[in-house]
């Protein structure tokens, strides 16, 4: 019977690095380092769920004691206070003679001009139809406005009409600026004219040429000694043997 094992190859098979080992906890309870020493660990546990407790209407400590009241009773000397002045219990007053003004009394037997008192207006004053003074307007003296009063004579200015103006008008003599000079070149002799047009291409070889600061001869290294230069390479297996050429 034939076996699948492959034959073990020793690079392969490689130690763990310091890193994979974890040294157990001295701190704690759970995992703790069974070579040293452990100490008690205490643990907070839950509010349990009790009715008794919940149910408690007992008062905290909220009791408020005056300090002035001692075992002997209230330390401390008597204490009044000022209230405001009651109102007399006297269900009728009887007046001073200065409260009457006789002075202001009309006589009963004499005649008086009629008195009238201003009162609030009523609801009844909105829904009256009568028109006040200031609703009406008189008509303007000013102008041919009042049919029965006389007026002086009244002009009005109108827009300018076309007929008989001096649109119709085909004798009129035009001004000075209705003619444009003639340009003296017609008449006189004229004298050369430039034009400036735009600047044209040269017809030449457009490839770009490098210039005298495009070279860096002092980074020439061909013609000098050149130390050993040593470059890294890809990191092959550790069991494969080199090819030595």
């Amino acid at each position: 019977m034939l076996s699948n094992t492959l034959p073990i190859i020793a690079a392969k098979e490689r130690g763990p690095g310091p890193g994979r080992y974890v040294l157990p906890s001295s701190c704690g309870f759970a995992k703790h380092d069974n070579t040293k020493k452990q100490n008690p660990a205490y643990s907070f546990g839950q509010r349990l769920d009790n009715l008794n407790h919940w149910n408690d209407a007992s008062p905290g400590p909220v009791y408020w004691i005056n300090p002035k009241v001692t075992r002997h009773g209230l330390g401390e000397a008597r204490t009044h206070s000022m209230l405001t002045r009651q109102q007399s219990q006297k269900i009728f007053q009887t007046p001073a003679p200065g409260t009457y003004y006789p002075e202001k009394v009309h006589p009963p037997n004499e005649q008086s001009a009629p008195a009238f008192s201003m009162r609030a207006r009523t609801r009844m004053c909105t829904t009256a139809a009568t028109p006040s003074p200031n609703s009406y307007t008189l008509p303007n003296m000013l102008g041919q406005k009042v049919p029965n009063k006389k007026a002086s004579h009244a002009f009005s200015i109108c827009s300018r009409v076309s007929n008989g103006g001096y649109a119709d008008d085909f004798s009129g003599t035009p001004g000075p600026g209705s003619y444009q000079p003639v340009p003296p070149s017609i008449t006189a002799k004229k004298a050369p004219a430039y034009s400036i047009q735009s600047r044209t291409n040269q017809v030449a070889d457009n490839t770009k040429k490098p210039g005298p600061g495009t070279y860096s001869p002092e980074h020439v290294r061909l013609n000098k000694k050149k130390a050993p230069v040593y470059s890294m390479s890809i990191r092959h297996s550790e069991y494969i043997t080199p090819l030595m050429l």
